[in-house]
């Protein structure tokens, strides 16, 4: 479970409510509890969201909605399915990921439509969609030549957001081990790809 965070070598305080007791408050529309969650968790979501977007002004914005829906969905949560910490930075790669598909969706429209403005053409929305599909499809095939170490290291690291260390947390493995396996899986999956270097 999550636990409040605290100075090396301190005691841990018993009468400091874990995040999943707070989150449990928050649920029942406690204020004061959203406060001290929010600043326990501000931090690791920020951080999170930084590194997705790698842009501190949207960044900050993801962030403040992230927070928002913590408090408008905190009665979903449940401690059964992991800590409050983790919920919240699921809830916060998800946010920053859509952001990046929104963001780069809107340039490839400006790009299209200036680009198919000049042909004087329509553009084919349809054979985009299958060659979408089309590589979706080849991902997954080789994903699933990977060894189960690579795989949940790939999976991890770049399609949920993790370090190395938080992947070598979740799966209990060294982080030089999961490094190698990283290196290793991400080599097979360009060879498979026909992804030249």
């Amino acid at each position: 479970m999550d636990e409040p965070v605290r100075a090396a070598g301190a005691m841990p305080d018993p009468a400091e409510p874990t995040s999943e007791e707070l989150m449990g408050e928050v649920a029942k529309g406690d204020e004061r509890a959203f406060e001290r969650l929010y600043q326990r968790l501000a931090g690791p979501v920020f951080g999170l969201v930084r590194r997705v977007l790698r842009d501190t002004a949207q960044s900050e914005e993801v962030a403040q909605e992230v927070l928002v829906e913590l408090w408008r969905t905190a009665p979903r949560y449940s401690p059964e399915r992991g800590s409050a910490l983790n919920w919240a930075l699921t809830l916060a790669h998800r946010r920053a990921v859509d952001r990046v598909r929104s963001t780069r969706a809107g340039t490839e429209r400006e790009r299209r439509a200036t680009f198919e403005a000049g042909r004087g053409r329509p553009y084919d929305e349809v054979a985009e969609e299958v060659g979408n599909r089309w590589e979706r499809r080849q991902v997954r095939r080789c994903l699933s030549h990977l060894t189960e170490l690579q795989r949940e290291s790939v999976l991890l690291a770049y399609y949920r957001g993790y370090t190395y260390r938080e992947v070598a947390e979740v799966l209990s493995t060294p982080q030089g081990t999961i490094k190698t396996r990283l290196r290793d899986g991400l080599i097979r999956l360009r060879d498979c790809l026909g992804v030249t270097a």
